[in-house]
């Protein structure tokens, strides 16, 4: 496991899976982005889902795996893409929040939607709120597009998916 944190370091380790901390900085990206290189090829890695994940995977990066790089962003797309989505939606007043889950292209949130989830909310839910409701949705789509994908059930087609039964 690759992380730009130490957060689930004990968590990874414990279960006997080699963790590697690789800090992302404006000044560092490209030297970040080698050595996230060699790591994925030493393992043999064809297959990368990001999570928590707060980057933009460069050109060459999505280039060197196509339609093999998941990620999971935490609205409804195309809303409220970017940073901070479920302050936006509480500001915004939505009623419903939601989660994505999509190939990364080279366009931020903008890849082939794969799978996706919305939950209700009222007045009465506060950002923490929409968060904690949100993490659990988030959890649920990546899951299924991460084992859809898998079972060969995704076809990308156009910056579009069919997913089959």
């Amino acid at each position: 496991m690759i992380s730009n944190h130490e957060t689930c370091r004990r968590l990874v380790e414990f279960n006997g899976i080699p963790f590697h901390v690789i800090k992302v900085t404006k000044d560092n990206k490209a030297e970040a982005e080698a050595e996230q290189f060699r790591l994925l090829e030493e393992a043999g890695v064809d297959f990368i889902v990001l999570a928590r994940y707060m980057q933009i995977l460069s050109g060459e990066f999505v280039e060197r795996y196509p339609d093999r790089v998941i990620n999971i962003h935490h609205s409804f797309l195309p809303a409220f893409d970017g940073a901070k989505p479920y302050h936006r939606a509480f500001a915004r007043g939505v009623k419903l929040i939601g989660a994505t889950s999509h190939y990364v292209t080279e366009d931020l949130d903008e890849g082939p939607i794969i799978e996706q989830e919305v939950t209700r909310i009222s007045h009465r839910d506060t950002v923490e709120d929409l968060v904690e409701k949100g993490r659990d949705l988030e959890k649920v789509v990546l899951s299924r597009a991460v084992r859809w994908h898998l079972d060969n059930r995704v076809l990308s087609y156009s910056n579009k998916t069919v997913v089959f039964d």
